[in-house]
């Protein structure tokens, strides 16, 4: 009868499954303890999710506050009385490809000659200087290139100041 009992718990252990035994200890089984880790891993990647989320919106909205203040900037030049212009109102660019959104022109020329001479004037002060030719034959000659709105404000008044450009000079929008 001994025999037959132990055989008996013999076989159970080992014809009955680990589940079994954890449950008779009151311990969680293997499909317990898998949809635990799975639920860990939704709220792990629902957390990630918002932290993406909330990265895009202060993304967004850091754009959308550059674009704000260059649209203020160009909106008080226009009202100082400044002079914003986009290509197209030239008849576009003929040839010269410009790289940066803006830059300073400090003078626009239709004879050749005085625009290169006037490059030169440029260069010769320390400003990295290009001619850039429209649709409509006018040749402007261009300093300071730049992507930043601000920045070429900050440097026109810098050149104003110092009497390096003509009153006239004006900032191109490349768009």
């Amino acid at each position: 009868m001994k025999r037959n009992l132990i055989i008996l718990l013999a076989l159970i252990t080992f014809v009955s499954s680990c589940d079994f035994i954890r449950s008779l200890a009151g311990r969680p089984t293997s499909a317990q303890l898998e949809q635990m880790r799975l639920e860990r891993m939704a709220k792990e990647e629902a957390r990630h999710q918002a932290t993406l989320d909330s990265m895009a919106k202060v993304q967004q909205h850091m754009a959308d506050s550059l674009a704000a203040q260059e649209k203020y900037l160009l909106d008080s030049l226009v009202q100082a009385k400044g002079t914003v212009l986009n290509p197209s109102k030239l008849g576009g660019l003929y040839t010269t490809k410009l790289e940066t959104k803006y830059c300073i022109v400090v003078g626009a020329f239709r004879n050749r000659s005085n625009a290169e001479r006037k490059l030169k004037e440029c260069n010769k002060a320390g400003f990295t200087a290009t001619i850039i030719s429209f649709r409509n034959g006018l040749l402007a000659v261009a300093v300071c290139p730049s992507d930043s709105l601000a920045e070429t404000l900050k440097t026109l008044k810098e050149l104003r100041g110092k009497g390096v450009c003509p009153p006239d000079t004006w900032i191109l929008v490349n768009e």
